[in-house]
């Protein structure tokens, strides 16, 4: 505690709070996403995968003020969600999460079709032919499967989550305790002066998550790899 100190204390937990809860909620639809990639054939497919990329290439600030617009407290979703369900995204730590998952969706999907992309379809059908459905061939054939992919792309939304600044930051600002994570909390500390020392500190904590869920999602990938060609 007294390494880091209460207010970078809370802007880590609050990071991998906004973290976790952006990955888990952002999952089934990236699983389901990936498999309408990778095995859909319909109109409008090479403009659905535009729009699922289009947060890794849009300006992160960009990406902010649209989240704003959508979901701030007169935005059209915003407005109706806080209305009839009492939800409000703006400058509240839920924001911060959806902005987070907003921008590491596509880390996710994109890792989860790779691993959908190499499962054997001959597999599939073959549980097929046995009499199992759809929804069973894909619980305990595909699903296994692709889970390295899943835990890799989880892993990794999870580590962008972490470091997400320009879109958090316009979507929700940078309130200590309620939206501040690790990226917003080291620019506030590099704005006032003494600040450096707790920003560096910050960083330290911030390259130490990263690189681990880096490493950890490398592996797997690599595993996901050996296990589909069999080695």
């Amino acid at each position: 505690m007294d390494w880091l100190g209460p207010d970078a204390w809370q802007a880590v937990a609050l990071s991998i709070r906004v973290a976790f809860w952006a990955t888990l909620a952002s999952l089934p639809l990236a699983v389901a996403t990936a498999l309408l990639l990778a095995r859909g054939r319909f109109p409008g497919r090479q403009i659905l995968n535009v729009i699922v990329h289009l947060p890794l290439v849009m300006p992160p600030v960009v990406t902010g003020y649209l989240l704003l617009l959508t979901f701030g407290r007169r935005g059209a979703v915003g407005s109706f969600l806080a209305e009839h369900f009492d939800i409000v995204f703006a400058f509240r730590w839920t924001g911060a999460a959806l902005a987070a998952a907003v921008m590491g969706f596509p880390l996710m999907v994109r890792a989860i079709r790779i691993a959908v992309e190499a499962v054997d379809p001959g597999l599939e059908q073959a549980a097929g032919t046995l009499g199992a459905n759809r929804c069973w061939v894909f619980l305990t054939v595909t699903l296994p499967m692709i889970l390295p992919g899943v835990i890799a792309g989880a892993l990794l939304t999870f580590a962008k989550a972490m470091g997400e600044f320009g879109a958090t930051i316009t979507f929700v600002s940078s309130i200590p305790g309620e939206t501040q994570t690790i990226a917003s909390a080291v620019y506030t500390f590099l704005q006032v002066p003494g600040g450096e020392p707790a920003a560096l500190r910050l960083v330290v904590v911030s390259i130490v998550i990263s690189m681990g869920a880096l490493l950890v999602s490398e592996t797997l990938a690599q595993r996901a790899t050996r296990r589909v060609k069999g080695r």
